[in-house]
């Protein structure tokens, strides 16, 4: 079996890396002409770091990342909301961890190279479109040197290329705009003195003015600082979704005024967006869920099948989950446990699809941030005693709730390792 890949992101990639465990051949594509460390921290939560450690990565990880020991919320005014355990100190059986998206996913094209061999990656290779027979799939892609149309031949074409994907817009032509929030993110890394213990992630505000905050470098640590990725959302209800430029770089005036008076006595967030040294724009979108992601041995995966809002730190987890479920029902496929390689496809679906659709619509709600919502709505001057706004175990319902929606209730994790690849 032959798989093509279209898209090295963190998705295909891990995809690439689960197929060859599996002893299924694959060739990835990517459209930008050399994969660069780009991009700001995700966070990796532990459903996902236990598939990530399957695939013999997670010595790797633990050197170049934060290892997440908390998640706290806050309102407006730094008084906090609710405050949990994350990863190892919440009891799971393997780390949460934040690290910078351009590190980690130039780990994950090293080991592709590495695993599957130098020409496993091929870059420069936007894809057009993708066509199938009775017994193969065919990829187009036009090359970005210099425009010549490349065909790609295997047994099935899954589209990995991310929001904007080509396969995704072949197989939904119309109907399938984005859909903007009228919100808008602006993100960036800031190198700044720790706080608190060096390993928490904070969000603080409500869904209309929020900032995020956690640290991604560990190095830096043991001079008292961290490289802080950062995220600064504010509601612009006048604001129309650009037409193409998601990522532009822009000045901190935009937007920093909104946030001038968030001193308090752990953290200076205008000194930490002071420090910046590039702030890029990105508007707050997703799209809705589709009724199907595979026709034929054609499918999808990751955000090219269920973009969602960057909410409760999923995106990266969901993209790595599909590309562990693909996998196993590919390999099913190759062993005969399945009839035909289609029908695998549609295993996949029918396995990933709902519950990915119900996390793009939790976040519309605000996922597990909804706690911040509750809070402004509540008590919008503030409160001495957030028991009195509100009760603890009402909180701890919106937590378990969307942790046990994503995939990553502690209960469902506490199992056995699976072995070393």
């Amino acid at each position: 079996m032959e798989i093509i890949v279209a898209g090295a992101g963190i998705g295909g990639l891990t995809l690439a890396l689960m197929l060859h465990r599996r002893g299924i051949g694959c060739r990835v594509y990517e459209s930008t002409q050399a994969l660069r460390p780009l991009g700001v921290g995700i966070n990796l939560l532990p459903h996902a770091v236990n598939e990530l450690e399957q695939l013999g990565l997670l010595d790797q990880l633990a050197r170049q990342a934060i290892p997440t020991s908390a998640l706290h919320y806050y309102n407006k005014f730094g008084q906090p909301i609710w405050r949990e355990p994350r990863g190892l100190q919440a009891g799971y059986p393997l780390p949460q961890f934040s690290i910078h998206r351009g590190e980690l996913q130039m780990l994950l094209a090293d080991t592709v190279r590495a695993r599957l061999g130098p020409d496993a990656i091929v870059t420069g290779m936007a894809l057009e479109a993708a066509d199938q027979g009775d017994k193969q799939a065919c990829a187009y892609f036009r090359s970005r040197a210099d425009g010549t149309l490349h065909t790609a031949t295997g047994d099935a074409v899954v589209g990995a290329d991310g929001i904007h994907s080509a396969l995704r817009q072949q197989l939904y032509p119309l109907g399938d705009e984005p859909r903007f929030s009228g919100r808008m993110l602006w993100r960036a890394v800031t190198e700044a003195p720790s706080y608190l213990d060096g390993c928490t992630m904070f969000m603080a505000g409500h869904q209309d003015q929020k900032f995020v905050c956690y640290p991604i470098s560990a190095p830096l640590r043991q001079a008292g600082k961290s490289l802080l990725n950062w995220i600064a959302e504010l509601a612009v209800p006048d604001a129309t979704l650009p037409a193409t430029d998601w990522n532009r770089r822009v000045d901190k005036s935009v937007f920093a005024e909104r946030f001038a008076s968030w001193r308090w006595d752990w953290i200076d967030i205008p000194a930490v967006i002071d420090g910046a040294q590039a702030i890029y724009e990105f508007p707050l979108v997703d799209r809705d869920p589709l009724p199907r992601w595979t026709r034929g041995r054609l499918t999808l995966l990751g955000d090219a099948a269920h973009p969602m809002y960057p909410i409760g730190s999923n995106g990266s987890a969901q993209a790595i989950l599909d590309a562990r479920c693909l996998a196993d029902w590919l390999s099913q496929a190759c062993q005969g446990q399945v009839r035909a390689l289609e029908t695998a496809l549609l295993e996949y679906e029918a396995e990933r699809l709902p519950r990915t659709a119900g996390i793009v619509l939790r976040n519309r709600l605000n996922g597990p941030e909804q706690v911040m919502q509750m809070a402004e709505e509540r008590a919008p001057q503030g409160f001495a005693d957030i028991a009195e706004v509100i009760p603890e175990h009402e909180l701890q319902a919106v937590s378990l709730r969307y942790k046990q929606l994503a995939g990553f209730d502690p209960a469902a994790l506490r199992r056995p390792p699976q072995g070393k690849p």
